[in-house]
């Protein structure tokens, strides 16, 4: 039984994704219910037919009392005993039925999977955002977001089904049974329904609101904590355990006050909802003792209506919590939203086709990018890798050698100017397809908090062991990772190397990450300072490895240890976002420009930045 509610809605069924998705919320809820239609309208006929149920339940306990008072007990079991055999049936058996089939709807077949889809949508829709994108926001409040609003959305859609459907259903209900017995009835209940529809609509108009300032101001806290942890290395380095907790504080202390801003609108909805339950009573029940001592009314009838007001009285209460609460995670959907519904900007041409990749020729021509602003990056830059060739990149911090990379491989589109592989424009081309073609070690290589194996495998899916040890051992990694072991007792190539590799030395990390590459064995290298973190010892045992890693490749390859370059085809030096000098590293010594002052000013192999720029200010 359960498995046939829980399977109504596949939550991962394919479904076209846009790249715009909509950024109001009920067009975005609309679309994210798609998949549940069908599943939401039993659901909606449930909760009025367990509604209907309560009503006729009330108006048959009035019956009951009519009968009793109009019968002698023995009269009475003679004429409506099946009757009451009947009604009790339906009690034990045929309410809980019905009751069974409204709640495994919701908690079962809706619940669930809704979440569930729109955390799956979510995720693969942000996992499709540009890396400029992510670069502009807490990976922890990214994170918050997907992971509050599809639970926020779920609660929206429980309260719409569990509460609102089935309160509507009631108070319609409860007025056709008051108008039943006596028209007049109808009219307190229609005095106080005017009234607490005022409330509820003072209370959502403020609460919506409230509830988003809340849920910012928690997302904004979780991206704060989190960015501290993720640094934490730096946070102890520093001895900036206080800074961060000032830090933290700032958005704790918001959370505090937007948190105490939305619970006063609960206190003055409480103390007014009671005010008003007490007129419903009041009015109802006074009214009803009035038609009866004139003799309009019977006694089944203030029965009736006296159950029906006290129940509303105990339903009214969680009918404001499920409003206010159906409102709050609207509120909670809007903030996610800011992060879920952004549209992506760089995407694949609508003709874009796969890489066709056949010597790993590399053409910028006239590219110019400055991320938006007038400073960084390269200007009107235009460079020919020929196939095959290796290219050294070196210049000061911030000239435009990372960002020609990045455009590379469509991290960024070039503000102008086009990039070519083969001749063919890489803006015109898949994404995946461009980025498959092309290996790069980093810098800074950071790995997934997985087992060794799998961060080597993610150079090439469906890699054997074999592979992947093979990989390791031309990255002089094999040796330490089978030291490896973790705190669950995971050893060698199954030990987990922690958040960002955290658990690993620097050099570690990038030997694992030369071996990913190395695996990939894409056409097309580059190397991003990638022995930077590795001893001289080290770097010159993975040296021939290297070397033979770009045999056959086309290679750009940025460095500051120019060691790592001499020996490339070309070397380019980049300054101010263009390219100041080219050449082979006999022929740049022999210009005796920047390069040979790099050169000279060189210790143990790394550029000497601030020397070169004291000597370059002093001619």
């Amino acid at each position: 039984m359960f498995r046939f509610f829980e399977s109504l809605v596949d939550p991962y069924a394919h479904q076209a994704e846009g790249d715009t998705p909509p950024s109001r919320l009920w067009p975005f809820l609309r679309d994210y219910s798609r998949p549940f239609k069908r599943v939401f309208a039993y659901a909606a006929a449930a909760a009025v037919t367990v509604a209907v149920v309560e009503i006729w339940l009330i108006f048959y306990m009035g019956r009951l009392v009519d009968l009793l008072s109009a019968s002698t007990p023995g009269a009475f079991l003679a004429d409506h005993g099946w009757e009451l055999v009947l009604v009790a049936l339906f009690i034990l058996f045929g309410r809980p039925a019905l009751q069974a089939v409204d709640v495994l709807l919701l908690n079962n077949a809706i619940l669930p999977n809704y979440g569930t889809h729109m955390r799956w949508r979510a995720h693969n829709h942000v996992l499709r955002q540009s890396v400029g994108w992510f670069e502009n926001d807490f990976a922890g409040r990214i994170a918050n977001r997907i992971m509050q609003a599809p639970p926020a959305a779920g609660e929206a859609v429980f309260q719409v089904f569990d509460a609102i459907t089935f309160a509507l259903a009631y108070i319609i209900g409860a007025a056709f049974l008051l108008a039943g017995a006596d028209p007049r009835l109808v009219l307190p209940l229609l005095v106080w329904l005017v009234l607490y529809g005022f409330l509820v609509r003072w209370t959502v108009r403020r609460v919506g609101p409230a509830s988003k300032a809340a849920s910012d101001a928690r997302s904004m806290t979780t991206g704060r904590v989190v960015d501290a942890y993720t640094n934490i290395h730096s946070v102890k380095l520093f001895a900036h355990e206080g800074q961060e907790l000032g830090y933290a504080r700032e958005a704790i202390e918001q959370t505090r006050q937007t948190f105490q801003q939305e619970m006063r609108i609960f206190t003055i909805m409480d103390v007014s909802l009671v005010l008003l339950n007490g007129l419903l009573i009041v009015g109802v029940v006074g009214w009803a003792l009035a038609l009866w001592v004139g003799g309009s009314a019977s006694v089944g009838v203030v029965a009736a209506a006296t159950a029906l007001v006290l129940r509303l009285n105990a339903m009214t209460g969680w009918i404001m919590w499920a409003l206010t609460s159906f409102f709050r995670s609207l509120g909670v959907v809007e903030e996610g939203m800011e992060t879920i519904a952004q549209p992506i900007r760089l995407r694949d041409a609508p003709d874009a086709e796969p890489l066709r990749l056949h010597e790993g020729g590399i053409a910028f021509r006239d590219v110019t990018h400055h991320y938006g602003g007038a400073q960084g990056g390269v200007t009107a830059l235009s460079l020919n890798v020929k196939p095959g060739e290796k290219v050294g990149l070196i210049g000061r911090s911030g000239a435009g050698k990372s960002t020609l990379v990045k455009l590379l491989l469509r991290f960024y589109d070039p503000e102008q100017g086009t990039i070519e592989i083969d001749g063919q424009d890489i803006t015109h081309v898949t994404q995946e397809s461009l980025r498959h073609a092309i290996g790069m070690v980093q810098q800074d290589s950071s790995l997934l908090h997985r087992s060794v194996a799998e961060n080597i495998r993610y150079g090439r899916a469906g890699a054997d062991d074999a592979e992947i040890v093979a990989a390791a051992k031309k990255a002089e990694a094999h040796d330490f990772i089978q030291n490896l072991s973790d705190a669950e007792g995971r050893a060698g190539y199954a030990a987990r190397v922690g958040e960002r590799g955290v658990k690993l030395s620097g050099g570690q990390r990038q030997r694992i990450a030369l071996a990913r590459v190395i695996l990939k064995d894409a056409p097309v290298l580059v190397l991003d300072e990638a022995t930077s973190a590795l001893d001289s010892e080290v770097e010159a045992a993975i040296q021939d490895t290297l070397y033979g890693m770009m045999e056959g490749k086309t290679v750009i390859a940025i460095a500051h240890r120019l060691s790592t370059i001499a020996a490339m085809d070309r070397i380019l030096v980049i300054d101010d976002g263009r390219i100041i000098e080219e050449g082979a590293h006999d022929d740049l010594l022999a210009q005796g420009g920047l390069y040979a002052s790099f050169w000279r000013r060189q210790s143990g192999g790394f550029i000497d930045t601030r020397a070169a720029d004291a000597a370059e200010a002093a001619e």
